[in-house]
């Protein structure tokens, strides 16, 4: 698992890691049971602080996708991967739905989005 965060991204630095550890999971990169790196070598190796790596880990184990045990680490916790594509599913329809918000302000035509949405689906 390599994660890369970047000073240029309007994201902070713990939403960078959040989503990258998601994406692993979610690709099926990571397995159930996989260690992931601590909190502090985590930090250690991005050289940034341990608060924010432990903020991102917190938010990875409020939306259950890993767990800790004192002592001896974070593992990425058992998903119910239909139950992930189902939120995802959700999250995308709602961006879909403020761009077709924007598309219909502007006047921008269905068949031009849906070229739009092509042309960058394909990317």
């Amino acid at each position: 698992m390599q994660i890369i965060i970047s000073n240029r991204s309007k994201k902070p630095f713990y939403e960078q890691i959040i989503e990258q550890i998601k994406s692993y999971i979610l690709s099926g990169e990571l397995k159930e049971g996989t260690t992931i790196p601590s909190m502090r070598m985590l930090a250690k190796d991005l050289e940034i602080s341990v608060i924010t790596t432990k903020r991102a880990y917190e938010e990875l184990e409020k939306e259950g996708l890993i767990y800790s045990i004192v002592g001896k680490g974070s593992f990425v916790a058992e998903q119910n991967m239909e139950l992930m594509k189902e939120r995802k599913l959700k999250v995308i329809e709602e961006q879909l739905s403020a761009v077709i918000i924007n598309s219909k302000e502007i006047g921008l035509p269905l068949d031009e989005l849906q070229e739009l949405l092509t042309i960058l689906y394909e990317e």
